[in-house]
């Protein structure tokens, strides 16, 4: 079904066609121009642009958490990450959110990440659910012990399964790191 609040640019683009019907008729019948004819596309185009900014859908709110998870790793930001973490969470790895949250401060009690550029996505949503493909880039701190005896920067491939809650709000349930410079690997491989 299609849905205008994730296609607000369709508005715009019949704002625009309906501009060219205003044109049209107005300069057809000069006699039956009115001021408030001008108001047609402004209006379906004011709409189109509200539309975008008032009401976020699941998409945009789940580019939010990817995005505020990413900032958090780079910021070594626990406290945010364990937001973005479902009560429920679990991976082949950490068996619960408290063991990955653990680990998560082990990792970052120092200065290691010093920048994280996602590359791309693809996300699948069914909802209440959804997974998100993420491709990095990371670059570790100069003084990191990965950067002295592994390499500056690493490109990543992990596997985000995300949950909506009774709240409306997106969480991640489930992280699982797929590749690491093109090379398969679990959560296991890398600690």
């Amino acid at each position: 079904m299609f849905n205008f609040f994730e296609q607000p640019w369709t508005l715009i683009g019949l704002a625009v066609i309906t501009l060219f019907g205003v044109l049209t008729v107005r300069s057809v019948w000069p006699e039956k121009r009115r001021l408030w004819q001008w108001l047609i596309p402004v209006s379906i185009a004011i709409l189109g642009i509200g539309a975008d900014l008032l009401v976020k859908t699941d998409l945009e709110k789940i580019n939010t958490v990817i995005t505020k998870a990413l900032k958090a790793a780079q910021n070594e930001d626990c406290a945010t990450i364990e937001s973005l973490i479902a009560n429920d969470y679990a991976d082949s790895h950490h068996a619960t959110k408290n063991h990955l949250m653990a680990h998560c401060k082990v990792r970052l009690s120092e200065p290691v990440i010093a920048k994280i550029k996602k590359q791309a996505s693809l996300i699948e949503l069914t909802n209440p659910t959804a997974i998100a493909t993420l491709f990095i880039v990371a670059t570790f701190e100069k003084d990191s012990d990965i950067a002295r005896n592994y390499r500056p920067f690493v490109f990543l491939k992990t596997r985000l399964y995300l949950e909506k809650q009774p709240d409306n709000n997106w969480l991640i349930k489930r992280i699982e790191i797929l590749e690491v410079d093109k090379q398969p690997v679990q959560w296991n491989d890398i600690n």
